[in-house]
């Protein structure tokens, strides 16, 4: 009997379907060995690290990693994506280590919440931690009743996450209260965080065998003994929306955005409304994770209403100087201090001012230049610049009825009969008087259509 002949074509959808057989038997195979997540974690504290850091967390769990390791250095930043982050932590399925690198590293303000909020804590020679006191938005002490309740709050915040994690709550507290910074070693001794540790396989080196608790009070044992590593950076996406948070960018995306809209009024047309409305969505994207100071938008916002009166009235400039300084004293006072003492004030640069200012008061003196010209033209009979066309005679190229064309002085013009009856091509007239680009005219002699 013979054997069925398999047919050529069948090989390929064989092989593809071995193919994915293997690959879905890679996940559990992979997944039986240790593995750690990596998230580079650097910069300001803001809402873009805090999702970053929340992904991370539920990425590590979805692909069953034995730990997340966040390598961080931040100088601080705000206190809503701090609380974030450090509730991420204490609630994570997975046990979290951080540690504070590179060398000259620091986790000051924000930092020492998101340290003492993991299971580990690890970090650089040469790194410190501390300085955690909250401040005013214009970076000074905040005084009276409310400074109080600030600073109790935020003692209260990093005591209760300190207890959780069984640091000692006195030196947590004193970050606060004393805004006190310590170095690694000053921290170690004290036991606020587990040790120092050069590379990241010394950080792992050093977790591997500690038995930690996460969400729900499961103990988990770290096993990381040739663990794999998957560095996890952040998306295209959330770099992107982290660089609409720089201030400077933030605020020229506002003002060309508002800009290009009051074009689109003087001048309707598709591509500037479009510009102008996108650069203004990406502007508020980015206001969204700075301390914006609501005056300061105010005052943005008053020169270009400024800007766009300028389309209306005859101020001969004078409009568009007070819209320039508006946006310039604005720009000055649009952000305030994030609340952090290590973090410095969130502030457009000067020469960003000075550039936006100058372009603000040069488009407001081309709409006051425009808007000049234009009344002009329609107020004047006889001149289009230094053209004089009135008592010019010339010859209908165009039926006249009641619109058409007439040549006169070189030119071709629209044209109108200026007592309202039709005349024919090739009539020779006389110009009586202009509106615009538009010639009145009077018949001369009839002749014939040429």
């Amino acid at each position: 009997m013979r054997r069925p002949i398999v047919p050529f074509r069948l090989v390929p959808l064989v092989v593809g379907t071995l193919a994915l057989a293997l690959a879905a038997l890679a996940g559990p195979i992979r997944a039986a060995g240790p593995a750690v997540i990596v998230l580079p974690t650097t910069g300001e504290v803001d809402g873009v690290m805090a999702q970053y850091l929340a992904d991370g967390i539920a990425r590590a769990e979805h692909e069953g990693a034995s730990a997340v390791l966040v390598e961080l250095n931040t100088p601080g930043g705000r206190l809503d994506s701090t609380a974030k982050i450090t509730g991420a932590f204490l609630e994570a399925p997975v046990p979290v280590i951080v540690w504070v690198s590179p060398a000259g590293g620091r986790a000051a303000s924000a930092g020492t919440f998101m340290t003492l909020a993991a299971n580990l804590a690890y970090m650089a020679p040469g790194t410190n931690i501390g300085a955690a006191s909250p401040i005013a938005s214009g970076g000074g002490d905040i005084g009276g009743t409310l400074g109080e309740k600030v600073k109790n709050d935020a003692i209260a915040n990093i005591s209760a996450i300190a207890e959780a994690r069984g640091r000692p709550v006195a030196w947590a507290a004193s970050t606060v209260s004393d805004a006190k910074s310590y170095s690694a070693s000053e921290a170690v001794a004290a036991g606020a965080v587990d040790g120092i540790a050069s590379t990241r396989s010394d950080v792992l080196a050093a977790a591997s065998g500690k038995t930690v608790t996460v969400a729900g009070g499961r103990s988990v044992t770290l096993a990381l003994a040739g663990a794999s590593i998957e560095v996890v950076e952040m998306s295209p996406f959330q770099a992107f929306f982290r660089l609409l948070a720089d201030p400077n960018l933030a605020f020229i995306l506002f003002v060309l955005g508002v800009l290009l809209l009051v074009f689109e009024l003087a001048n309707p047309n598709l591509v500037t409304g479009i510009a102008g409305s996108l650069a203004l969505v990406l502007a508020f994207i980015g206001f969204a994770d700075l301390p914006v100071n609501v005056a300061g938008l105010v005052l943005v916002g008053f020169g270009v209403v400024l800007l766009v009166l300028e389309t209306q009235f005859t101020s001969h400039g004078l409009l568009a100087i007070v819209a320039a300084a508006s946006v310039a004293i604005g720009a000055g006072t649009l952000y305030g201090n994030p609340g952090m003492p290590t973090v410095p004030g969130v502030e457009v640069a000067l020469p960003v001012i000075v550039v936006m200012a100058g372009l603000t008061a040069s488009f407001g003196a081309l709409i006051a230049f425009t808007a000049y010209r234009t009344r002009r033209m329609r107020s004047s009979p006889v001149l289009v610049g230094s053209l004089r066309v009135a008592g010019e005679g010339g010859v209908v190229s165009t039926d006249i009825n009641p619109l058409g064309t007439v040549r006169a002085v070189g030119e071709e013009w629209t044209a109108r009969s200026e007592d309202g009856r039709p005349l024919p091509r090739g009539a020779r007239v006389e110009i009586v008087r202009q509106d615009g680009l538009t010639l009145y005219v009077s018949l001369v002699e009839p002749g014939p259509a040429t």
